[in-house]
């Protein structure tokens, strides 16, 4: 198995969240009434959450620790693991950009680059990519180039932006991972957003304001 990123190290708790506007009495996450990005007029439909069987929760949960781990590194909390059909833990990485200094670090870009010259496209085109977080662009893009064509997420673009808030150092490009893999000549399967309370608690207190 390849894991990208510094050498492992325990993983410290994180400390509980404390209640906040994100998470509803039913448990569903929300956008707070007074973000800026979520208006009675411009709220977008939040993406529903789609229900995992317990292999893909599984191992999305495995891409969940991953991006708890790499926040106690001090690097944004986004993780990712790719599995074989048989259950072979292919690889897995975290976010690295505080740690290398790489932009480009993201967990699902890293994961491809450790991957793929280890693995022929074929084989890759059997795995399925977890990623705690619904990939970027960027990593929308990595993931069509290594013929990947299954992948699985936990918290959507649109509940994570309500973290990112409106710093510009912050704000993600506006497209959809969906956007990206339906422009490919083959189908890439795109399941998500899952999970969604989970993958959201990394991102509590995560994010500058």
């Amino acid at each position: 198995m390849l894991r990208s990123g510094a050498q492992p190290v325990a993983v410290p708790a994180l400390a509980a969240a404390a209640p906040c506007s994100f998470i509803s009495p039913l448990g569903l996450f929300l956008m707070s009434s007074d973000s800026p990005l979520a208006t009675p007029d411009t709220a977008p439909a939040l993406p529903a959450e789609v229900p995992l069987d317990e292999r893909d929760g599984r191992y999305l949960r495995q891409a969940i620790g991953l991006a708890d781990l790499g926040r106690s590194r001090g690097n944004r909390p986004f993780g990712a693991v790719l599995v074989s059909p048989s259950g072979e833990v292919m690889g897995e990485a975290w976010c690295n950009t505080t740690e290398t200094g790489d932009c480009t670090g993201h967990a699902e870009t890293g994961l491809v680059r450790a991957v793929s010259p280890r693995y022929t496209r074929d084989v890759l085109a059997q795995a399925t990519l977890y990623s705690s977080g619904e990939p970027c662009v960027m990593c929308a893009g990595a993931i069509y180039w290594s013929n990947i064509r299954r992948v699985v997420y936990g918290i959507d673009a649109w509940r994570l932006r309500a973290f990112r808030g409106e710093r510009l150092d912050q704000r993600d490009a506006e497209l959809s991972c969906r956007d990206v893999f339906e422009a490919s000549p083959y189908a890439i399967e795109c399941i998500g957003p899952a999970l969604i309370e989970e993958a959201s608690r990394s991102h509590v207190g995560a994010w500058k304001v």
